[in-house]
């Protein structure tokens, strides 16, 4: 007869994991000797080994008491649904894999390819690293909302990169956007925003829109992290344009 340790060490395996047998009712417990000691024999070393095997095999134990009550025919095909079972598995945790691959990519991480080969043209032309970020950070709330406009938006954006202009406003605005509210070198950035909007097909505008709540959303980013945002805007309404994400032709108020 063995004690608790003894059968443990006989299964390999360790006497909580015994203890954890028996409250699951996979190993019946056995009736203390006088001196309140368990005692097991032979036949309960066999069934731990029984257990443990299917355990390290991936078996539930929720189902490791059906498959050693199984029958030969039953047995090989609660295996063959375990085996399904454990193959859906290795591909779910392949996919987390690739996710976590992607978090150490930094720009991969929710945009599609097409928005990181576009941050990655803004860096090639000199934007600061904190423009880059806010940009990607931008995309990332587009991209959740509007997955299939994704392709147009950066065929716009890559178009738009074609223009000197554009790309010399982008290597400056990591300097603008820490110029105080009352900075007055903020029109001139209107002004030249105003005369490239100018030069915009009417129809564009609203063929770029976004959805007024995520414009929204985006245009009080623009003005809660940028000191100077609203003194850009009223610049910008004096030459008759109103809105940062969504941008629309008004009347001008000069």
């Amino acid at each position: 007869m063995l004690t608790i340790s003894q059968i443990a060490s006989y299964a390999g395996v360790s006497v909580r994991t015994v203890r954890h047998y028996h409250a699951k009712g996979l190993l019946p417990e056995p009736e203390r000797d006088h001196s309140g000691y368990r005692r097991y024999d032979a036949a309960a070393v066999v069934e731990l080994v029984r257990i443990r095997t299917l355990a390290e095999a991936g078996v539930p134990l929720s189902r490791v008491q059906e498959l050693l009550d199984a029958g030969e025919s039953e047995f090989a095909a609660a295996v063959e649904d375990i085996d399904r079972r454990l193959r859906a598995e290795i591909r779910e945790r392949q996919h987390h894999r690739e996710r976590i691959a992607k978090l150490a990519a930094g720009d991969s991480l929710a945009l599609p390819p097409e928005v990181v080969a576009y941050l990655d043209r803004l860096r090639g032309v000199g934007v600061s690293e904190l423009m880059v970020e806010a940009e990607r950070d931008a995309w990332i709330l587009v991209a959740a909302q509007l997955p299939d406009r994704m392709p147009y938006y950066m065929d716009v954006k890559s178009q738009q990169l074609e223009d000197p202009n554009v790309t010399q406003l982008y290597r400056e605005l990591a300097e603008i956007v820490q110029w105080p509210a009352d900075d007055p070198r903020l029109d001139t950035v209107g002004d030249r925003l105003a005369a490239q909007f100018e030069a915009v097909p009417a129809t564009s505008w609203d063929e770029e829109a976004l959805p007024a709540d995520l414009a929204s959303l985006l245009d009080a980013v623009f003005l809660s992290s940028v000191p100077g945002a609203r003194r850009i805007l009223d610049r910008l309404e004096h030459h008759g344009w109103t809105g940062w994400t969504n941008i629309h032709r008004i009347e001008p108020l000069d």
